[in-house]
């Protein structure tokens, strides 16, 4: 597929002090993924909360990846006092991000939110997160191994099971997947208006889609963006996402 014939999809973005400056940046994997597998052009989205708006940047492209990140959604945003144990935030992104995840599910524009990207998607839709869920009886320790090595911190480390007749399911065409676990905080009360696609062993909720959704919106906790050349339903995952990104492209401008 030609570059000219691609679809446009913004990017979220983290916002980070460097080199004396503020950048608003966004991993490679994630766009090396939308551009080689989702097919689609990735736009990066600054991080400037309220004077973005969501509307506007809706209108000009096709689908929407929220990234993964260090940072944590702020608790303060479902009902939780921010404690730095549960640091680092990045409030500019919570600002600028859910609201924009809210506008796409409205308008029915196709969202892929990746791991931070799966708990900003509950949050904005009106569910609670679980900090530091290594901490909770009954839990695995679902954070990164200890590395200096990306390829060991990212490596597939537990199951999951898919549930059946879920948007995954037909995705993936398996009722359990190994996928990897680089995260502290998951999902605790689902939002109203989401379904659980697939689940860890110990409960954890591993990937969640909008019921009665007008368009694809799918947030999985773990990262496919790493292994996407590797893992086959790594792969999947993102040309499913690029699939729906062209059909809403073709709908818009019928």
């Amino acid at each position: 597929m030609s570059n000219k014939s691609r679809p446009l999809i913004a990017v979220s973005t983290d916002v980070k002090p460097f080199e004396n400056y503020i950048w608003h940046a966004a991993p490679e994997q994630y766009l090396a993924a939308a551009l080689d597998v989702a097919q689609v052009i990735p736009l990066l989205v600054p991080g400037m909360g309220g004077k973005m708006d969501p509307e506007t940047i809706l209108g000009g492209v096709d689908g929407l990846l929220v990234t993964g990140s260090k940072s944590n959604v702020n608790p303060a945003l479902y009902g939780v006092t921010p404690d730095a144990a549960f640091e680092p935030y990045d409030d500019a992104r919570d600002a600028t991000s859910i609201p924009l995840i809210r506008a796409a599910v409205d308008r029915g524009v196709p969202v892929l939110a990746i791991c931070r990207g799966i708990q900003e998607l509950n949050v904005a839709l009106g569910g609670t997160l679980a900090t530091e869920i290594q901490e909770l009886e009954g839990r695995q320790d679902h954070r990164a191994p200890q590395s200096e090595s990306q390829d060991e911190r990212f490596g597939l480390q537990h199951k999951i099971t898919i549930a059946p007749g879920s948007c995954l399911a037909e995705i993936l065409q398996s009722a359990t997947i190994d996928v990897n676990s680089v995260h502290r905080q998951a999902i605790d009360r689902l939002a109203p208006g989401l379904a659980v696609e697939a689940t860890a062993e110990d409960g954890t909720i591993e990937a969640v889609s909008v019921r009665n959704a007008k368009g694809f919106v799918v947030g999985v906790q773990w990262h496919p963006e790493y292994w996407v050349r590797t893992d086959a339903p790594s792969r999947m995952i993102f040309k499913a996402f690029g699939e729906a990104v062209r059909a809403h492209k073709a709908t818009r401008t019928a």
